[in-house]
């Protein structure tokens, strides 16, 4: 499984942004399949025009794993980032990762627009939120 710094590697050889598009694309497709009974409005993220789901479980080893999925394809790219950023790490590890860091080292300030750059940032409120809430449960 690719890490976090593999992905961002992997866009620094694209010269096009059409290139890094289509590779966003594909890292969603890679994401597993999220199972339709979590597709509830519980799991809805809010502050994305498109539909993301998000759900997260503390594994054995006081990790937290997420599954997720979304109804647009750059978007379930985005949150497949968001993911591999995130998963399978402590909760402190994941309050700790400058995701904004990660964006900007790919570019997507410049190149995603606000309303997807503001889902983006939902997205990761509600990795840290769920990473939170879920140790506490």
């Amino acid at each position: 499984m690719k890490t976090i710094e593999d992905i961002v590697e992997c866009f620094q050889y694209f010269d096009s942004w059409e290139d890094r598009y289509r590779y966003l694309i594909d890292l969603g497709r890679q994401l597993p399949p999220m199972p339709e009974d979590l597709r509830i409005p519980d799991n809805i993220v809010v502050g994305c025009l498109s539909q993301v789901w998000l759900v997260a479980a503390v594994e054995d080893d006081d990790t937290v794993s997420f599954v997720a999925d979304s109804d647009s394809a750059i978007v379930r790219g985005l949150i497949s980032l968001v993911v591999t950023a995130y998963n399978r790490k402590s909760p402190a590890d994941i309050v700790k990762t400058d995701i904004l860091d990660i964006f900007s080292r790919i570019g997507f300030e410049q190149h995603l627009s606000p309303n997807r750059r503001n889902g983006f940032v939902a997205m990761v409120g509600r990795v840290k939120a769920l990473a939170m809430g879920a140790v506490h449960k």
